[in-house]
């Protein structure tokens, strides 16, 4: 983002806070005042929830909805603005369940399996709730594309309003999900809550820092990565990762997966320093955990980064300097 939008972004912020017209915000903000200062805040809830991989099953779709319905009022009750659900955290199709040629067989999924109805009703159900509690909903979906394609796995974002404002599509696919499930997507996705910067990953994307660099040159705030979480011996690497892509890229990371996994890493909110603000119960069972997040944008790591990133040390190189150039001598 180029100054200029940054300076706009924060003259909002401060109008929305003294309930001062634009022209008075931007007076006060280059007059230094206290009550302007360039932070903002969110409160933002992360999710665990349980994980529902048969899309037969119409009662465990409609099982998987209420659960979700349920944490968003407990977000709801602690002044959450947002709440991060995991990967699939309506379902996640198992391939062997979802593979023609299966279940001993790994092969092309087949779609027709999957409830679509009984999804439909789930995800305007969601949608009205998100608007009934002035509550921002991300979270893990299917979204069937038009036959013969394949779906992708996204994660949906739907606002305070109840409104699908955009949609994030994993675009790093494992092996078994390119070969035989999901269609890849094509972008990174940001929106806005509250003047915060939202960012979102998926999957096993965690391992490809490039996404995450990505969202920091599109000057995100937080980054929400969703991801199964299915076997809780993989967990701690995608955790660490999560981690340092919060200190590495200085913003948030929240990191969302399914109930089961919590007994070795529980869904958390990395905060910019890369260590753990706030995280779930160990214990594999759904639950949420809710922090402020807070973005002060004259914090000098960020811009010196990008600094860095760029022709900065060319012109303090030495060339032609024998104790420069030799490498086998003290």
């Amino acid at each position: 983002m180029t100054q200029n939008g940054n300076l706009k972004r924060r003259v909002r912020a401060c109008a929305a806070k003294t309930g001062e017209s634009y022209t008075a915000a931007l007076r006060h903000l280059r007059e230094a005042q206290p009550h302007c200062a360039d932070t903002q805040s969110v409160r933002l809830a992360v999710a665990q929830s349980s994980l529902f991989n048969d899309p037969r099953d119409s009662s465990a779709l409609r099982t998987s909805g209420m659960e979700m319905r349920r944490l968003m009022r407990d977000a709801h009750r602690t002044g959450a603005r947002l709440i991060h659900f995991p990967e699939g955290a309506t379902c996640s199709p198992h391939k062997r369940i979802m593979s023609a040629n299966g279940p001993r067989d790994v092969g092309p999924s087949d779609w027709t399996r999957f409830d679509g109805a009984v999804l439909s009703e789930e995800l305007d159900a969601i949608s009205r709730l998100a608007r009934e509690l002035k509550l921002w909903t991300v979270f893990g979906s299917v979204h069937r594309l038009t036959p013969p394609h394949r779906p992708h796995n996204s994660l949906y974002v739907v606002s305070d309003r109840g409104d699908l404002v955009t949609r994030y599509d994993e675009r790093m696919l494992s092996h078994t999900k390119i070969s035989f499930m999901y269609s890849p997507g094509r972008q990174p996705v940001t929106f806005e809550v509250d003047d915060l910067r939202f960012g979102c990953a998926l999957g096993m994307e965690a391992h490809y820092p490039e996404i995450f660099t990505d969202y920091e040159r599109l000057d995100v705030d937080c980054v929400l990565f969703s991801t199964i979480g299915e076997s809780p011996s993989a967990a701690p690497p995608f955790a660490a990762e999560a981690l340092g892509h919060a200190a590495s890229n200085a913003y948030w990371v929240s990191y969302a997966a399914h109930a089961p996994q919590s007994v070795t890493v529980p869904s958390g909110i990395a905060a910019p320093d890369g260590r753990w603000k706030v995280q779930c119960p160990a214990d594999g069972t759904p639950a949420i955990a809710v922090t402020d997040i807070a973005t002060d944008r004259d914090h000098p790591a960020r811009p010196w980064r990008r600094t860095a990133r760029s022709d900065l040390y060319e012109a303090h190189k030495i060339d032609g300097d024998p104790r420069s150039d030799a490498r086998n001598s003290f």
